[in-house]
């Protein structure tokens, strides 16, 4: 790591070791704001046909740039955080395939820089507020932790409830966000997983002594008594809108907040103030909360001063099951089918696919006075770009070991800049761990497209593994309906040839 003093004064970053800056030289906030579940199709900056009202993403793009083209590390959620917070593929980590099960145990390795620990070695204060999923090492009666008895990440599922029974919830529980770059958290840690309790730092807040029933969404299991699935998120922004107030009474201290959102995921749970205020049913309802959410977080920054310079990051991590929120829940589809609300629109497929609607996403960047405002940047781009792109704007030097699959955004974001954009292909990668690359406009998938989760999950398919493949050129078949696979065997064959160079060498930056 070197640290730069004195200013560059492209980026004004600021050295611990240089005198007090003015206002306008401290280094940046970053507050990177995660929807969970929400489609491309969801915001209306992004779908003219939305049902959807969504004014807060809708004036960040207006203040920021929009990426009409960035997609994901994964189709689904685990994976998708460890991309985003490593600026490394999920299918090198602990967990190759699929998601943390409940009483899962932790996929960042602790030893891995992430985004919250490179911003520590910087002075910043850290914060996750939100929805974890990562995992954690669940400390057990009687004494010792799970990880003793498991091999890999997750319990078998058949041992879910029982060992549910077993968690010690008076002990601090082991290798969560506090560990892994996060001076402080609070959240609970995956709304439709027990424990059904907050959690602060290391600890339960309340012992969860009563029990979830067996019911659609919701797992079996620990739960703190009048728990309330429409209360979570209200009394999470709650504690984030306070974390950020606190930040300015220290203003000489910068920070990074990542909030990572409990919707529109399931439990669909608008609450009172957002019911009926969509055409899209609960769904609808629960995602425009998701915007208001953002909505109060640029508000207090704008209150307290620190807007001006603070980078507001809004993405999801990724595509949406199109849920329709009956009982909470809803088979996928039902929300179209319902409401003519399309929240993928207009790409092929759902969450968990290897399609473009599983992984590609809404990303829209806001860096007053540095970010050029109201640009739509068509770019291919890969949210694990964030994790390098944060490196070169705040100072960092980044190591061999960190960031494997990063490249920064930098080239794209500040207008004066004159290098280019480095990356040159993106991996995408399904729920059952079906691989896809992208290079340019063509696509190619080793498999069906379809990752989702009525598919038994497999082992991570490879190059020389895949059964039949199919190949898109997207700019002339973005709903990807005619596979050329047997008309460009050439362009087959550098697409795979190119996948298994990336696996191999375990890096592609």
């Amino acid at each position: 790591m070197k640290s730069l003093c004195p200013l560059l004064a492209t980026l004004l970053l600021y050295s611990g070791s240089c005198a007090p800056a003015p206002a306008a030289e401290r280094p940046p906030n970053l507050v990177i704001v995660f929807a969970d579940d929400m489609g491309y199709g969801d915001p209306q900056v992004y779908n003219d046909r939305s049902r959807i009202p969504t004014p807060h993403i809708d004036a960040l793009a207006e203040r920021g740039m929009r990426f009409t083209d960035a997609h994901t590390a994964s189709s689904v959620c685990t994976p998708s955080r460890y991309g985003l917070l490593t600026g490394r593929y999920p299918w090198r980590s602990r967990l190759p395939v699929g998601i943390v099960d409940s009483w899962g145990g932790p996929v960042i390795d602790a030893d891995r820089l992430t985004l919250g620990k490179m911003l520590q070695q910087k002075g910043y204060a850290t914060a996750c507020i939100g929805k974890w999923h990562l995992g954690w090492d669940w400390p057990l009666r009687g004494g010792g932790y799970l990880s003793d008895e498991l091999e890999g990440v997750n319990v078998p599922a058949a041992r879910q409830e029982a060992t549910g029974l077993r968690i010690d919830f008076s002990r601090p529980i082991r290798s969560g966000p506090v560990t892994r770059g996060f001076d402080y958290y609070f959240g609970d840690d995956v709304p439709n997983f027990p424990p059904y309790a907050f959690l602060e730092n290391d600890r339960v807040l309340t012992a969860p002594t009563d029990r979830m029933p067996a019911q659609k969404g919701q797992r079996v299991g620990p739960m703190t008594p009048n728990w309330d699935l429409f209360a979570v998120q209200p009394t999470i922004a709650a504690r984030a809108i306070e974390w950020l107030e606190e930040r300015a009474a220290e203003p000489e201290k910068p920070f990074f907040l990542y909030m990572p959102l409990l919707g529109p995921h399931t439990p669909i749970v608008p609450s009172y103030p957002y019911r009926g205020r969509s055409d899209a049913g609960q769904y609808g309802d629960w995602a425009h909360q998701m915007d208001a959410m953002l909505g109060r977080v640029v508000e207090t920054l704008e209150r307290t001063g620190q807007m001006e310079n603070t980078i507001v990051v809004f993405s999801s991590d990724n595509g949406s099951p199109a849920r329709s929120g009956l009982g909470t829940f809803g088979q996928t589809n039902t929300v179209t089918e319902l409401y003519s609300h399309v929240p993928n629109a207009p790409w092929r497929g759902l969450k968990a696919d290897a399609w473009e609607a599983g992984h590609r996403v809404p990303l829209v960047i806001r860096w007053d006075g540095r970010i050029r405002a109201g640009v739509a940047n068509d770019v291919t781009v890969c949210l694990t770009d964030l994790f390098a792109t944060v490196a070169e704007l705040f100072g960092v030097e980044l190591p061999d070991d960190a960031g494997e699959d990063s490249f920064s955004l930098a080239p794209l974001l500040l207008a004066n800049r004159s290098e280019r954009y480095a990356r040159r292909q993106i991996v995408h990668h399904s729920h059952q761990g079906l691989f896809a690359i992208r290079k340019g406009d063509w696509k190619l998938i080793l498999g069906s497209g379809s990752g989702g989760f009525s598919q038994p999950r497999g082992q991570i398919v490879e190059p020389g593994q895949e059964g039949p493949m199919q190949l898109y050129l997207l700019t002339e078949d973005p709903s990807e309906r005619r596979n050329r696979i047997e008309e460009f065997p050439a362009r087959k064959q550098e697409l795979l040839d190119e996948l298994g160079s990336l696996i191999r060498n375990g890096r592609s930056r």
